[in-house]
């Protein structure tokens, strides 16, 4: 008797972080998932120089799946500092807001790493080489994502004129456990502290003007790693180059729709979009993946406390999850997007306003510690 093909509750595109969290969170709720990996080329031929700045909320989730990294690679922050173009500065602290870190910088490699090993010991997730029927299709592939196309999904992009690059530093002088970022119309600079409390190595986060990217990419090791100390007003001291360079173009995304049905026979068959496949925002506040995990956990929510008869692929849950997230993204989304905008303009006028606005955000009391806190995740 031939083996009969196995039944899946979910079919999740996409193995990255946000895919495999997902898969977890379902499997906790007994439902079956097939886990596949996105189309395209995989190739590890570089190191990943990513790191992620993930929020209170964000680490509470992962360690609710045993899938936190371990302490080395994820430092925790203690201050932020954002400086200005002139005088303008701002300061968050931990202590103040009685939280242990403002954040956490994990190594991306390191939480892939961990929730790949999740993935393998849980008996309700198979990872399978292509797509499979199931009543319901959670698109996680990123934002290059095919399968948003073949829903008829429109991605609506608004380009920003400036590409990412991303890499590794070893700085003379310890980070402190401070993220420290600059803003000017040169670009958006970020040293984001690694390798624990003690570290003095940051992952850097540069987002400059397109037409600065292929000289920047272009430059030796040690001329690169001049600007950065030039950029960073030599904060950490001198800086070398402890990784290679990537660099990626920054933009402002949102799917026109998260969710929706296909006909296929006579089954009921639904799919909705989660994390960036969903929505990019610019990196300047570090909120992407916290994004995409709140997406997550928000549908896994849903999904748990629906209605004994109800489906997973019932179009009122789903479209409950898709208000609740586009809620959610539509601050983030303006507040990143007009901060861009405002450090792109080069007049002085505009020097003049927004370093005013920052003097007066850190004084603002209240709204500043409202910020942080809803930076942190804490809603």
């Amino acid at each position: 008797m031939p083996l009969m093909a196995p039944t899946f509750d979910i079919c999740i595109r996409g193995t990255g972080i946000v895919g495999r969290t997902l898969a977890l969170l379902l499997a906790r709720e007994r439902l079956k998932v097939a886990l596949v990996p996105a189309p395209g080329p995989h190739s590890a031929a570089t190191a990943d120089v990513r790191a992620y700045a993930l929020n209170a909320a964000s680490r509470s989730l992962l360690e609710s799946l045993r899938s936190w990294p371990d302490a080395e690679h994820a430092t925790a922050v203690k201050h932020m500092q954002v400086q200005g173009d002139q005088d303008g500065c701002v300061h968050f602290d931990a202590a103040p807001q009685g939280v242990e870190a403002l954040a956490w910088i994990v190594d991306v490699p390191a939480l892939e790493e961990r929730l790949a090993q999740a993935v393998r010991f849980q008996p309700l997730v198979e990872v399978v080489d292509s797509p499979v029927a199931a009543p319901l299709t959670v698109v996680c592939e990123g934002r290059a994502s095919t399968t948003r196309a073949e829903f008829g999904v429109r991605f609506d992009v608004t380009p920003y004129a400036q590409h990412a690059i991303a890499t590794r530093v070893r700085c003379e002088h310890p980070h402190g456990q401070v993220a420290r970022q600059w803003l000017s119309p040169q670009g958006i600079l970020a040293f984001l502290p690694l390798e624990g409390a003690q570290g003095n190595s940051v992952a850097v986060v540069w987002s400059v003007p397109e037409d600065r990217v292929s000289g920047l990419m272009a430059l030796s090791a040690d001329v690169f790693a001049q600007e950065l100390q030039t950029a960073s007003q030599q904060t950490l001291g001198n800086v070398q180059l402890i990784a290679e360079r990537a660099t990626w173009p920054l933009q402002l995304a949102k799917a026109d729709r998260w969710c929706g049905a296909t006909s296929t026979g006579n089954a009921a068959r639904s799919w909705v979009l989660a994390g960036d496949a969903a929505h990019n925002v610019h990196p300047l506040a570090g909120q992407g993946l916290n994004l995409g995990l709140a997406d997550v956990a928000a549908l896994a929510e849903v999904l748990r406390t629906r209605d004994y008869w109800r489906s997973v692929a019932d179009l009122r849950l789903l479209r409950r999850y898709e208000r609740q997230q586009k809620a959610a993204l539509a601050a983030m989304g303006l507040a990143t997007d007009g901060l861009q905008q405002l450090f792109a303009r080069q007049e002085a006028p505009w020097q003049a306003l927004r370093n005013w606005g920052m003097k007066g955000f850190e004084r603002s009391g209240l709204l500043k510690d409202f910020v942080a806190r809803q930076a942190m995740g804490m809603r």
